[in-house]
């Protein structure tokens, strides 16, 4: 006989998470008014932890299954762990719900969100679907937690081309199965490797979708053992340069790079040299910078490139705007505003 699924299975890595796991499996077990007959279970992936992670594991699992959540634990004891996206795909692969819940272990559930995302996954089953959260320390990473809290519905795909990550956060994330087997699930490179941003990218290029439950279900930590802290800016800046071309300006004939600062020429130089010659101007606000000629003085091309700078007003789109965002006082969306232009359609941000 095979194994009767569940309705949502919990999956939870770990690794030398001890100081923070009776906080996480604590919220695990106060999720309320799950529904009649609703089953869950949680599924763990020890990834050889050195601290006392595996012992807090076990004390709990007795308990949780006593509140009715069936709890498979398992892991290994390799001397170095083989990383987050090796211990999400172990833990997917051992459990059977028919929607996944992904939780880190130094994060805390509010007690509604299995029921209020597994509402929403019902009605999308091709969609990566996240909720609001709140941050702690509570000053931690402010910009951050104000754009990933107050995008649109209609931002979390314009959006997605940014530097702060995927517009859902992983540690949020709730889907169906189909969604990870649709993509074949997480990339199993190890440490430095931004396995979320990868798996988001492909499922959008996929034909996925995302949206968001307006509701704060999860309190999202930092700390300096964050996992994110291993990945290099370089590496998530390739990966968003490959999207951002593949998704958005291979389909374009032209375009105009807004920012002829630093940011915006590096944008321009990472370009393929088909999409470089579509570039046609840069545009800004710097008066010192507008009227001048920017040259490629890098390329091996013979001439090389040279694309004029012109103020933003001047300018024609669609645009990439490489200016970061919530850093001007309101000055950029104003610019943005006074030219009429459509998020998604005229302008996306790379920032």
């Amino acid at each position: 006989m095979g194994i009767t699924p569940v309705d949502v299975s919990i999956i939870l890595p770990v690794y030398n998470a001890a100081e923070w796991l009776d906080e996480c499996l604590g919220s695990i077990k106060r999720q309320q008014d799950l529904g009649e007959g609703m089953t869950v279970e949680l599924s763990i992936f020890n990834d050889s932890s050195k601290d006392d992670s595996l012992d807090i594991l076990k004390s709990w699992k007795d308990m949780l299954i006593s509140f009715g959540i069936h709890v498979i634990l398992s892991g290994h004891s390799n001397a170095e762990p083989k990383g987050v996206g090796y211990a999400k795909n172990q833990a997917v692969r051992q459990s059977s719900g028919r929607f996944l819940c992904f939780q880190d272990a130094d994060d805390i559930m509010d007690p509604m969100r299995i029921k209020l995302q597994y509402q929403a996954a019902l009605k999308h089953q091709n969609t990566i679907i996240g909720c609001k959260v709140t941050r702690i320390p509570k000053d931690s990473t402010i910009r951050y937690t104000r754009w990933c809290n107050g995008m649109t519905q209609k931002q979390l795909l314009t959006q997605v081309f940014t530097s702060h990550g995927p517009t859902v956060l992983m540690p949020t994330w709730f889907c169906s199965r189909q969604v990870y087997d649709k993509v074949g699930g997480f990339d199993e490179r190890g440490k430095g490797i931004p396995e979320d941003l990868l798996f988001f990218h492909k499922f959008l290029g996929l034909g996925g979708a995302v949206c968001r439950i307006d509701e704060y279900l999860l309190t999202y930590r930092y700390h300096p053992e964050c996992t994110t802290h291993s990945v290099h800016r370089d590496t998530i800046w390739d990966i968003r340069i490959t999207a951002i071309q593949k998704n958005i300006i291979n389909q374009w004939k032209h375009f105009t790079i807004w920012n002829a600062g630093k940011e915006g020429r590096r944008f321009y130089r990472s370009l393929s040299t088909g999409n470089r010659s579509k570039v046609k101007a840069f545009c800004d606000v710097d008066a010192k910078k507008i009227g001048k000629v920017y040259t490629y003085e890098e390329c091996k091309e013979s001439p090389k490139p040279k694309v004029p700078i012109l103020h933003f007003s001047e300018a024609s789109p669609p645009f990439i705007i490489c200016v970061k965002l919530d850093l001007t006082g309101g000055g950029l969306e104003r610019n943005i505003e006074s030219l009429n232009l459509v998020e998604g359609e005229d302008y996306f941000y790379f920032s």
